[in-house]
C-alpha cells in the first residue's frame, strides 16, 4: 500500500477530489495547512500598507491506495492540480506497512 500526500492550492481541491473519485479512491483526508516553498511567501497591500505573507494557505490531501493504483493516483493529482504557475504544490509517496479498520478489524487493503 502507498500513502500519497499532495499539498495543493485550495481552489484546486474539487478538481482533485473529482479526479480521485473517478479512479475509485474511496476516501481521503483533507487538512487546511500553511507553508512556503520556492515562492518564499508573497507581498500584499492592506489599507495602503505593504506587508509580506510568509506562509501561504494550502490544502493537504492524504489518500492510501493499493500499490497498483499509486501511479495513476499521482498522475491524476498532477493533472488536476496543475495551474502551471509557481506554488502548484508537491506530491509525496510513502510505503504503508499496515492498515486497520477500527470498526470491523479489517486489515491492509480490506481496510481501505
Amino acid at each position: 500500500m502507498k500513502m500519497i500526500i499532495a499539498i495543493i492550492k485550495p481552489f484546486k481541491l474539487d478538481d482533485v477530489r473529482q479526479a480521485l473519485t473517478s479512479l475509485g479512491v474511496q476516501g481521503m483526508t483533507v487538512t487546511e495547512v500553511k507553508g512556503f516553498g520556492r515562492q518564499k511567501g508573497q507581498t500584499e497591500i492592506y489599507r495602503g500598507a505593504e506587508y509580506t505573507v510568509q506562509f501561504l494557505p494550502k490544502v493537504k490531501v492524504e489518500v492510501v491506495v493499493p500499490d497498483d493504483m499509486a501511479e495513476r493516483v499521482v498522475e491524476a493529482v498532477q493533472t488536476s492540480a496543475k495551474t502551471e504557475k509557481i506554488g502548484d504544490g508537491k506530491i509525496f509517496v510513502y510505503d504503508i506497512e499496515r492498515a486497520y479498520r477500527i470498526r470491523t478489524g479489517d486489515t491492509d487493503t480490506d481496510a481501505l
